[in-house]
């Protein structure tokens, strides 16, 4: 494992020793914490001497990228493991996909084009078209590929991810705003569709895939259920906080009233393929879901225990302020009450 101490990376380590497998982690140790269980060889991915101690402690029958952003660093680490592992899964994104997000995608989808021993900062930031980050990730599925060959090379490209150890705060902010309680603003129609898919699935199948490109997004739900959902949970088995969800059905109104999608109302993207990438071909390969309701319920008794996740700037991102929030639905209100007369 490839890192293995932050989200996905911690619950794959997890998941492989309830399996009852040996598992070695190489992380640098200055960030999270190591899983207890597994073997930690101490280094850097960009060090040659500590990839070379790093192959030295093997033969491994699979290892787990969670953490390669970077496609020269990723070809190194993936020809210094080559003679020690079986197979190689790297975990990629569906920003890699040139028809993100305004396409409904498959695995057949055309994918950004980029080198394979580029330096990280190669493509173009777009909106809403390709990012950085998306071409990062296209490269450094090539320069694992090239090393390992397509049937020692599996591919995963999740949508949004969410359960417990999230350090984005996506989840988090939205049980957390709906504990707060009263009016909170509901993006878009109650109706629309969203596939956020659990850590925990991803993790299994990361362990238990086969070789082969592999979307996983979630089940089908709506932005109405994972809402309901969220205010459900915080309120389970108490009298709990009173929450009334104000739907803004006007997207478009939505922004121009400077409302940041993604960010400050997380999972709210107005484009159509945002939620619209097809998990087809890993549910025949195996790829199982829990529901909705269980990522959120286990999210929220997670965050009741004191736990966090690794502290990362992009959670300061999620979340509209209050008065914000407040405001927007005053302007709204009073757009309806005058289109009513």
């Amino acid at each position: 494992m490839l890192g293995g101490s932050w989200f996905l990376g911690r619950w794959v380590v997890t998941e492989a020793l309830r399996a009852g497998w040996p598992v070695t982690t190489f992380r640098r140790g200055v960030s999270g914490s190591d899983v207890p269980g597994a073997e930690v060889v101490r280094g850097d991915r960009t060090s040659a001497g500590d990839l070379e101690r790093l192959a030295a402690a093997g033969p491994w029958d699979l290892v787990v990228d969670t953490s390669g952003y970077v496609q020269r660093e990723v070809g190194r680490v993936a020809r210094a493991l080559q003679p020690v592992a079986g197979r190689f899964v790297f975990v990629s994104s569906v920003s890699a996909y040139t028809g993100w997000p305004v396409e409904p995608l498959t695995e057949t989808s055309a994918v950004l084009d980029c080198p394979p021993d580029a330096d990280g900062d190669f493509g173009f930031d777009g909106d809403p078209g390709p990012s950085v980050y998306g071409f990062t990730k296209a490269g450094c599925e090539r320069a694992v590929s090239e090393v390992f060959g397509s049937e020692r090379t599996t591919v995963l490209r999740p949508g949004v991810i969410l359960g417990p150890w999230e350090y984005v705060g996506r989840l988090p902010w939205w049980l957390g705003r709906m504990a707060r309680g009263g009016r909170v603003l509901a993006p878009g129609a109650p109706s629309r569709s969203i596939q956020p898919v659990d850590v925990r699935d991803v993790a299994r199948f990361a362990l238990k895939g086969p070789a082969g490109v592999f979307n996983l997004t979630g089940v089908s739900s709506t932005m109405e259920e994972f809402l309901r959902g969220c205010a459900d949970t915080v309120g389970a088995g108490t009298a709990g906080p009173s929450v009334e969800l104000s739907w803004v059905t006007d997207e478009q109104w939505l922004v121009a009233q400077g409302v940041e999608q993604w960010t400050e109302l997380p999972l709210w993207r107005t484009y159509r393929g945002a939620w619209a990438v097809s998990a087809a071909s890993a549910v025949a390969a195996g790829f199982t879901q829990r529901g909705l309701r269980a990522t959120l319920a286990d999210t929220w008794e997670w965050l009741r225990a004191g736990q966090a996740g690794v502290g990362h700037q992009r959670a300061g991102e999620q979340g509209i302020a209050a008065e914000k929030e407040a405001a927007v639905l005053g302007i709204w209100d009073a757009r309806e009450r005058d289109h009513c007369g």
